[in-house]
């Protein structure tokens, strides 16, 4: 792993693109923390409705969708990203980079603006979940939509190319965005506001929460993956990403 680059400006406006609620909180949530700290215009866009997040077989799925845009919109508060949070409500597991949704997003990023976008990297070699590939590749080819003026044009929103691409979930990470102490309390502060997933995503007994042995274990896991990521850039926390130019 070769880290080229660490902590870009503080953008004006940043957009983060996730296949389901909580899934930008585990990539990036310390980065958009700081950010929208220091200012930054930081908005989320969730791609499914998060029906299929849940191990139990009886569940009211209806209330679940609910429940997770709620939980959503928690999370996004506890970062600080307080300027859009957008759910498309696909299906949960049948995610497509098809063309509807690539305009959709497209739209959103002329119309956002943000200086940065981040998303799923679709490369990840080994990778088992399909909404996670489907929601890279839905951002890496809505920023090419949305840079052009000629694709889409039925938007009526003049085009716009984010000056950074940040990757999160890479294998190959050649950037870093460093994360102190507040800014990781806020990641896991954003990820706890999904208590529907404590179980399935998170592993902490539903009965166990507070404060919960379990729930210790998910905190010290997270600070364990930034202080990890932070070792390699020295500092005592940060998030990895691939950073790819917007011109290619």
């Amino acid at each position: 792993m070769l880290i080229g680059s660490r902590d870009l400006p503080v953008p004006q406006r940043a957009l983060a693109v996730g296949a389901h609620p909580d899934d930008v909180e585990f990539g990036a949530g310390a980065t958009l923390a700081r950010w929208a700290d220091a200012g930054c215009e930081v908005s989320l866009l969730i791609c499914t409705d998060g029906s299929k997040g849940t191990w139990d077989p009886e569940a009211d799925l209806v209330d679940l969708v609910a429940t997770r845009q709620a939980e959503q919109r928690d999370a996004a508060e506890a970062l600080g990203a307080r300027r859009e949070v957008t759910f498309l409500a696909r299906v949960d597991g049948e995610l497509t980079a098809d063309r509807d949704t690539t305009s959709e997003i497209a739209r959103w990023i002329r119309v956002l603006r943000p200086d940065v976008l981040l998303g799923h990297d679709p490369w990840r070699r080994h990778r088992l979940h399909p909404d996670h590939r489907a929601a890279g590749f839905l951002t890496v080819d809505a920023l090419v939509a949305a840079r052009d003026p000629h694709f889409f044009a039925e938007h009526g929103v003049d085009h716009h190319r984010p000056g950074t691409l940040l990757l999160f979930e890479a294998d190959d990470a050649n950037h870093a965005e460093r994360a102190g102490p507040a800014h990781v309390a806020a990641k896991i502060a954003a990820l706890e506001a999904h208590r529907s997933q404590f179980e399935s995503t998170m592993l902490v007994s539903v009965s166990e929460v507070e404060p919960g042995a379990e729930l210790a274990r998910f905190r010290r896991r997270i600070h364990d993956e930034v202080a990890t990521a932070g070792r390699g850039v020295g500092a005592a926390a940060a998030e990895l990403f691939a950073r790819l130019p917007t011109d290619r």
